[in-house]
């Protein structure tokens, strides 16, 4: 069988064949992330939600239409001989969409499940107004399945982000020290990665000290760090707009015998469960190891998140190693391994990698160690 083609050509066929199948005439993408997934056009979306681009797909065609802040930026990234045809027309984008459709004789369209209502009562008077009868199915999350396999260039921009991501974590081991607060962790940890290779943050990064590591999501605080604190600092970096995320817990001063033994259970759940990922695995078979090892040892009542998700341009994207994933986990799947321990009052571990599942296995993009890092 030959190998399918990567990159945005790859994409943009596997979408056709679904299109094919599910007998569409065209499909229309205002998402910014499934837009920089099908033109591979890197550094130009913001993803600020402000939807000021579309996309019209069809058998034989790639329409895009931008306004003047965006157009130059799509023809330099995008080159010469692109397959897209990219305008910025003064028209209203549903009025664009629907005099195209209506040019092609596009009747069956397929919209994404979370276009703006809005722009989806827009559209209906558009295409009432250019006299063209069509049907309006929904996507039912059909590229985001689409996106759960990653190509191997998709993979390389995670492994560049990872490696900016784990020189952070480097730099952090030599920075932090009784004294400072958790927001100037953050603002080290976050300064450090534009510095050295990041061209944005993946998610909003969580920095949190002592008790408030109990807090899976704590907001990083004034508060100071501490002798005997563990300090959880979870972030990425992004890449071409590819996303990397990362979790280590380390403490300050030598750690007490509760603290040795909580990171030694979620560090043996993390590595059980790598070790027990593969592509066809249930994702939900791996996030119950995880529970098993960690309830096992008597701490079931104090991890309650699920174990990992799917990261791409997203942070959070399919599949995912959840309770509610009762699908298999596809080759190519990239997914983090994030188990955890919060004890309310005292503090808490996690300890996350990400990396893509394989055929063999799980390989993990994380080059940090998994040894507690004692400061």
């Amino acid at each position: 069988m030959a190998k399918q083609p990567g990159g945005p050509e790859g994409r943009i066929a596997r979408l056709r064949r679904l299109m094919q199948e599910r007998g569409y005439d065209a499909v229309v993408v205002r998402d910014e992330s499934n837009l920089r997934w099908l033109t591979g056009a890197a550094g130009v979306f913001d993803f600020s939600h402000e939807y000021p681009h579309a996309a019209i797909v069809t058998h034989n065609e790639l329409l895009l239409h931008t306004d003047s802040r965006y157009f130059n930026s799509f023809v330099e990234r995008m080159g010469q001989g692109e397959p897209w045809a990219i305008d910025m027309e003064s028209i209203a984008i549903p009025r664009w969409v629907a005099e195209r459709l209506a040019k092609r004789r596009c009747r069956v369209v397929a919209i994404e499940d979370d276009m703006q209502l809005s722009f989806y009562e827009k559209l209906l008077r558009a295409f009432d107004d250019v006299s063209c009868a069509v049907l309006l199915p929904r996507l039912h999350g059909d590229i985001q399945a689409l996106r759960a396999v990653k190509d191997a260039e998709e993979i390389s921009c995670m492994r560049a982000a990872q490696a900016v991501t784990d020189a952070g974590f480097a730099h952090m081991k030599e920075f932090i020290r009784p004294g400072l607060t958790e927001k100037e962790i953050r603002a080290e940890l976050e300064h450090f990665m534009l510095a050295h290779g990041g061209e944005g943050l993946a998610f909003s990064t969580i920095v949190a000290s002592g008790p408030n590591t109990a807090n899976p999501h704590a907001v990083p605080s004034d508060r100071t760090v501490r002798q005997g604190d563990f300090v959880l600092m979870d972030y990425g970096a992004r890449v071409s707009d590819y996303c990397s995320d990362m979790t280590r817990t380390v403490v300050v001063g030598e750690p007490s015998a509760q603290q040795r033994e909580i990171y030694d259970i979620v560090r043996s759940a993390h590595e059980a469960c790598a070790a027990a990922a593969h592509a066809g695995v249930i994702g939900s078979e791996i996030h119950n190891l995880a529970v098993k090892i960690i309830s096992d040892a008597g701490y079931g009542d104090y991890f309650k998140h699920g174990l990992g998700h799917g990261v791409g341009i997203d942070i959070h994207e399919q599949p995912s190693f959840g309770r509610l994933w009762d699908k298999p986990v596809p080759a190519g799947a990239v997914v983090t391994i994030e188990p955890g321990i919060y004890l309310p009052g005292v503090g808490g571990v996690r300890l996350e990698d990400y990396g893509v599942v394989t055929e063999g296995g799980f390989e993990p993009f994380t080059r940090s160690e998994h040894d507690l890092v004692i400061l």
